[in-house]
């Protein structure tokens, strides 16, 4: 279970949207390449980058997003956890949807040494979890740069009415991408 306190700090972190790195790209190659190097190769699969800093040219949180396929939950709390962990990662044990609402999935927080602010979400997930739909959004608005310039101006909007409320932020998106995905 994770601790409660952490999970309040953790809702509360200020939520900013910035304009395209073109960085992001880089920080997800070097950070893939980080983690196959110090996973079990028996426990990690495909690793994906995601989200909006997966697309070119839209604003986003300067946070890359990286979806990693795991052959076992159960393992990753074993055998992963204890090497992020060491490593300076907060752990979350997280509902896929809601709260307390099965399938749950590890998640995983880098920050900046210097700063504390984050630069990357860890989701470790099995290959039949909904997470991996993401990669559907993240190429459709790849491919539909309308769509993707309306996603960054709705964020914008929900990163000033919720800077510090990061629920209510992303539930703010849920409308537009289920939209986005199913017209």
């Amino acid at each position: 279970m994770t601790d409660p306190d952490l999970i309040a700090r953790l809702i509360r972190e200020h939520v900013e949207i910035v304009p395209y790195d073109p960085r992001w790209p880089q920080q997800f190659v070097q950070e893939q390449a980080h983690l196959l190097a110090v996973l079990p190769d028996e426990i990690v699969g495909r690793i994906e980058h995601f989200g909006s800093t997966a697309i070119p040219g839209l604003a986003a949180k300067p946070i890359v997003d990286i979806l990693v396929e795991v052959t076992d939950l159960e393992a990753v709390k074993a055998r992963v956890v204890p090497i992020l962990q060491s490593e300076g990662y907060d752990y979350v044990w997280r509902p896929t949807s809601g709260e307390d609402v099965p399938p749950w999935y590890a998640w995983f927080i880098k920050r900046d040494p210097a700063t504390g602010t984050r630069t990357h979400h860890i989701h470790m997930v099995e290959a039949h979890f909904p997470q991996w739909e993401a990669l559907r959004f993240r190429d459709y608005l790849r491919a539909h740069p309308g769509v993707a310039a309306e996603y960054a101006a709705l964020k914008r909007r929900l990163a000033a009415a919720f800077p510090n409320d990061r629920v209510a932020y992303t539930a703010g998106k849920s409308d537009f991408v289920g939209k986005a995905m199913n017209p």
